[in-house]
């Protein structure tokens, strides 16, 4: 993974702008998320077909879990600021209601109602420990991991409640068995779908 520090990893004013005009004009190889996690410009490779194959898996089966005339979005490729930790992500996939991208801002990820992150072998601690806790800084309602790289066996966590950024984790199962989303989703996932990397 490649990284490109700003001079401070200071959030808020001037570094944090700065620190985004260095990611808005970073040249990244075609398929790479470029994302700012605490103050470093970072860019993991592209992700695995099975990386990307999971994703698609649970982008489906979201589509038919979202409330009843709500109108959120399903997003890949949304960029959800977090200048409170220094941190830009680009989630695997995040729900997020249609008008907070349409103000002409960036996104905070306090605005997502769900952040999923699938993780990578190169950087499965930034999806484990960063990730999870500028979600849980940002308010994030339900941080869903799956894990693939786990040591042990892959695993999903849903983590929620989030505290002093913080979650508290309210579900995890090893792929295979079903992991239930609570409401407003309300959808049990099969994670035996998904493929192992």
């Amino acid at each position: 993974m490649s990284a490109l520090a700003s001079e401070s990893g200071a959030s808020g004013g001037a570094d944090w702008d700065e620190i985004v005009r260095v990611w808005e004009e970073t040249d990244a190889p075609q398929g790479s998320k470029v994302e700012i996690i605490e103050g470093i410009v970072t860019v993991p490779p592209p992700p695995s077909e099975e990386h990307n194959d999971t994703a698609e898996l649970l982008h489906e089966l979201l589509y038919g879990a979202r409330p009843p005339g709500s109108d959120w979005g399903i997003y890949q490729t949304l960029g959800l600021t977090c200048p409170e930790t220094g941190g830009l992500f680009v989630p695997d996939l995040c729900v997020v209601p249609r008008p907070a991208l349409r103000r002409g801002t960036r996104v905070h990820a306090g605005e997502a109602e769900l952040v999923v992150e699938v993780t990578s072998r190169s950087n499965a601690n930034h999806d484990r420990i960063k990730k999870a806790h500028g979600y849980a800084v940002a308010g994030v309602p339900l941080y869903l991991l799956l894990d693939a790289w786990q040591s042990g066996r892959p695993t999903a966590t849903l983590y929620g409640e989030p505290r002093s950024g913080t979650y508290r984790v309210l579900a995890s199962v090893e792929y295979g068995e079903g992991l239930t989303l609570p409401a407003p989703f309300k959808l049990v996932l099969d994670t035996g779908i998904f493929p192992l990397s």
